[in-house]
């Protein structure tokens, strides 16, 4: 295989929140809306779109968890689309403290990365226990982000401003 110059790198999923602002009835908005199902167990109503393609967790206090996006755009657009359907349904759904919890990106350095020599040269940074986990794991704290670092120069990284620092960590 031929080796590339330049990195590959990628958001993969973003997880965010935020408030409708008003109770919720589930189960009604359950039947009402399309693509959705109630879990009266959890008490979350499900709801998923095709664009961009991402799941909801909408719960009766009005909050709401999205995920699936792969910028932080999409995820702002799709927990938007989520909070109109909500709004057509006759509830006074607003859009209040949107934030980005959580994002997992990758990256492939295209080299192969010696971890032993890593952990020993960023031991405060790292841990590598190859009989536990295959990848060493290193843990930013300026921007907190934690990195799955792979002998084959795959990196995945995790973390709720990975989005803007990807390309620093690589």
């Amino acid at each position: 295989s031929e080796s590339r110059a330049e990195p590959e790198t990628g958001a993969s999923n973003i997880v965010s929140t935020v408030n409708l602002g008003c109770p919720l009835d589930l189960k009604f908005i359950a039947l009402q809306a399309r693509n959705a199902e109630y879990n009266p167990k959890v008490g979350v109503y499900v709801h998923k779109i095709r664009e961009p393609r991402t799941t909801a967790l909408i719960f009766s206090s009005g909050k709401m968890v999205c995920t699936g996006a792969k910028s932080e755009e999409q995820s702002r657009l799709a927990a938007r689309k989520y909070a109109r359907v909500v709004q057509k349904l006759g509830f006074p759904a607003r859009f209040l403290d949107f934030k980005i919890q959580n994002m997992v990106a990758s990256c492939d350095v295209c080299f192969p990365i010696r971890l032993e020599g890593l952990v020993l040269t960023h031991q405060q940074f790292s841990s590598y226990e190859p009989e536990l986990f295959p990848g060493l794991i290193y843990r930013m704290v300026k921007p907190r982000i934690v990195l799955l670092i792979f002998v084959s120069g795959k990196v995945v990284l995790t973390g709720n401003q990975v989005q803007h620092t990807h390309t620093h960590a690589q």
